[in-house]
């Protein structure tokens, strides 16, 4: 209790919390779109898991501080590029998250053409299997959180709390999230497009070409803001067809 009493840790913890709610929202997209290729009564079941395994996975990595730092020790050296452990996670990670994005977008395109393939959708995919996914991805994304809560706090109880306060927070918006992704297609694939953009940051930063997390963001949130404008332009229209 001492460390949330001193005023700088407070400070840090609050940063913490924000950056992390900030750093979680691809994870929640991903689970979202994941999850919504399930039943309609699994979803919200799924959701919750994968942001709860989610939590585990920092906490875990959190607990196993010694064991980052080892994984940016070199294991071989590809022409002039020296690969970690982490480089490797990172590459293999984002192109998951590529590959998985861009075959979401083309059936959300073959979704278009034919009806009939949503329907047969949900009876390829498995609870497990979507939880295995989601698993995989929560290691790269819990990766990514770890080394951004251990760079700006050094008092792990503190990390610990954030985490768990963020995830908390992640919880509540998920559902909320998911819907106004669902009920939006181009919103769905303004998303899977930031997934795309995310995947390929991971793979740069793998190859140790690094920058700046707040252009993705900015990026982001600009996109969506447009995206808001059409939505609203869109409800006008619709009102005003109605009168």
């Amino acid at each position: 209790m001492d460390a949330f009493l001193n005023p700088d840790l407070l400070v840090g913890f609050i940063t913490l919390v924000a950056l992390e709610i900030v750093l979680g929202i691809d994870n929640i997209i991903f689970i979202s779109i994941l999850t919504n290729k399930l039943p309609e009564d699994q979803r919200e079941r799924g959701r919750k898991l994968g942001l709860f395994l989610a939590l585990f996975a920092r906490i875990a990595l959190l607990f196993s501080l010694s064991l980052i730092m080892k994984l940016t020790t070199p294991l071989f050296t590809v022409h002039t590029y020296s690969l970690s452990g982490r480089d490797l996670i990172l590459l293999l990670g984002g192109l998951f998250l590529i590959f998985k994005s861009v075959k979401e977008i083309h059936h959300k395109v073959e979704e278009a053409s034919s009806q009939e393939e949503d329907a047969h959708i949900p009876a390829k995919i498995s609870f497990n299997s979507i939880i295995m996914q989601i698993i995989l991805i929560d290691i790269v994304f819990s990766l990514d959180s770890v080394i951004t809560a251990v760079g700006m706090v050094s008092n792990l109880y503190i990390m610990i709390a954030a985490v768990v306060v963020s995830v908390l927070v992640m919880l509540l918006l998920s559902g909320s999230i998911a819907n106004f992704v669902n009920k939006h297609p181009a919103v769905k694939v303004l998303a899977l497009a930031f997934l795309i953009m995310i995947g390929t940051a991971l793979v740069a930063e793998g190859l140790h070409f690094h920058f700046p997390k707040a252009y993705i963001y900015f990026a982001m949130a600009f996109s969506v803001g447009v995206e808001a404008i059409n939505i609203r332009a869109g409800l006008r229209g619709a009102a005003a067809k109605m009168k």
